[in-house]
């Protein structure tokens, strides 16, 4: 299931790299759950012929994450984000001045919308 989660992930970042007959065959297979079968009826093509694609799909997804890192950039910014505004959080909690702790909010805010 984790695979099929990060999969669909992967194809939200890439999804552009695709043609529309992939971006749709994923999209039942990843985002709808249908089967192979069900899939194969919706559009009229044979199931071996899904498989086919779903799996160079995602070799594909895989070496566009290995070459341009979208997904464990995005991870990254999500982390250090996290980090920065827990890191205000404990200054807010260790300090009562209120001019700093408006400052402090200002800077959440800005990292909020930069992040």
């Amino acid at each position: 299931m984790e695979d099929h989660v990060e999969t669909s992930i992967l194809f939200d970042f890439y999804e552009s790299l695709f043609t529309e007959k992939q971006v749709d065959i994923m999209n039942l297979y990843y985002n709808e759950n249908l089967s192979l079968a069900e899939i194969s009826e919706i559009t009229n093509t044979s199931r071996q012929a899904i498989h086919d694609i779903i799996k160079r799909c995602n070799k594909q997804l895989l070496d566009y994450e290995e070459k341009l890192k979208l997904m464990e950039i995005s991870r990254n910014y999500n982390e250090m984000k996290k980090s920065i505004l827990q890191s205000l959080n404990d200054i807010r909690d260790e300090y009562s001045d209120v001019s700093l702790i408006k400052k402090l909010e200002e800077i959440e805010e800005n990292i909020k919308r930069v992040l």
